[in-house]
């Protein structure tokens, strides 16, 4: 098959939805199949496009100064389908668009699918409204939510309209934020998402078209054939890892502050950036946690100290969707500790620890009770490590290929 990726986050940033685009690529093309990628991008030098180009990478026409977040912005769709229908007249040959995010690149993917006749997949990666919550300033998130909702609705029809309520809507920013989910969603033929829980509250709001719950994977080249369980010793130093965004909706504050009632011997390695960066730094030095700042590094370090750590964190409340770390961890078999029952569903039952609650208190409670019991750890890493198949890409593709024959 030939298959195009459009994507607003891809080019310029890492995470789980780069994370998932690369593994899925290199997986298909390992199959045979055909993959280009077209992503926003910051201006690159004639030599970079061409390197890219190689992998069939490519760089859509975008804003050389606007960006969203860390994420670079493109123009809009309707020059980004210009460009693309002047430089790739063999796009009308490709059999899927493949479509990530809900930005302007991939509302031309969406747009540019219909005006071909070729079949899109949507994927619904991440709760926007959550993101635009803790992104956005408190006195400016109704007025920008409303802006990214009139401009997408200038682009892809918003046939359903989502009010405030006392579910996921609870503000008027939350319910734009809704609406041009659901709307983005209506707009393709079938929809993915990551986890089944996502995909119900996508259902809930008026997604109509049909989704597939289909669980992110990562390249089998990272499960080694011998693996033995963790295990933590009696008094032994329990080390923890952290590689997801040092930010407001990861609730790096809120475990630094966990951290200041945990009893036992600790190390948290962080690795990552984000906008609590250097404020989580401060909090550290000033408390005197056992805490390393490692900053953004490249994936092969953070799995080597992976593969030495006992626990994998991932606090997020009420906002991540899957959870790339988590299974970057069961893969080589490093329990993990969440605090939101959402991501239950992620990892097999009996390889986490679960927290009470979200708070500090009940975190650090949950923490004691593990270093208290340390024999608790080897029993979860040997669940995972039966069980971490499940996390495999080559999984996620074989299902993947009988999603896109079904549209042919």
């Amino acid at each position: 098959m030939k298959i195009a990726i459009f994507s607003d986050c891809y080019l310029d940033l890492t995470g789980g939805i780069t994370t998932s685009i690369n593994a899925e690529k290199a997986e298909l093309e390992k199959r045979g199949h055909t993959v280009y990628i077209f992503s926003s991008a910051y201006p690159r030098s004639h030599a970079a496009r061409e390197g890219l180009a190689k992998n069939h990478i490519f760089p859509v026409p975008s804003c050389r100064f606007f960006f969203r977040g860390l994420s670079p912005i493109s123009r809009r769709p309707k020059v980004v389908i210009k460009w693309l229908m002047k430089n790739f007249p063999e796009l009308d040959s490709f059999d899927i668009f493949y479509i990530h995010y809900e930005a302007g690149c991939s509302i031309a993917g969406l747009k540019l699918a219909k005006k071909l006749s070729i079949p899109a997949v949507q994927v619904m990666h991440g709760r926007e409204d959550m993101g635009e919550t803790n992104i956005i300033p408190f006195g400016l998130r109704t007025i920008v939510a409303d802006a990214l909702n009139w401009r997408h609705s200038l682009c892809l029809p918003h046939l359903i309209k989502i009010r405030r309520d006392g579910y996921l809507a609870s503000s008027i920013a939350k319910a734009k934020m809704w609406t041009l989910m659901v709307n983005h969603a209506n707009a393709a033929d079938l929809v993915l998402t990551p986890s089944k829980h996502f995909a119900k509250k996508l259902e809930h709001y008026g997604v109509t078209k049909k989704i597939v719950a289909l669980p992110n994977g990562i390249p089998d080249e990272l499960f080694e054939a011998e693996i033995k369980p963790r295990s933590l010793k009696s008094g032994e130093t329990l080390r923890i890892i952290w590689h997801s965004r040092v930010s407001a909706e990861k609730r790096i504050m809120p475990f630094l502050e966990a951290l200041r009632k945990v009893d036992g011997k600790y190390k948290l390695e962080v690795f990552g950036g984000g906008g609590d960066f250097f404020r989580a730094g401060r909090y550290a030095r000033r408390h005197n946690l056992n805490v390393k700042f490692r900053g953004n590094a490249s994936f092969q370090k953070v799995y080597v100290t992976l593969k030495k750590s006992h626990l994998d964190v991932l606090v997020s409340y009420d906002f991540d969707t899957f959870g790339m770390t988590l299974i970057e961890a069961a893969a080589v078999g490093v329990p993990t500790f969440v605090v939101d029952p959402d991501l239950e569903e992620t990892v097999p039952r009996g390889g986490y620890v679960l927290s009470s609650s979200p708070s500090p208190d009940d975190m650090a409670e949950a923490l004691n009770k593990l270093i208290a019991h340390p024999e608790k750890l080897e029993k979860m890493s040997s669940v995972l490590l039966k069980h971490r198949d499940f996390a495999k890409i080559s999984r996620r593709i074989d299902r993947l290929e009988k999603i896109f024959k079904s549209l042919l």
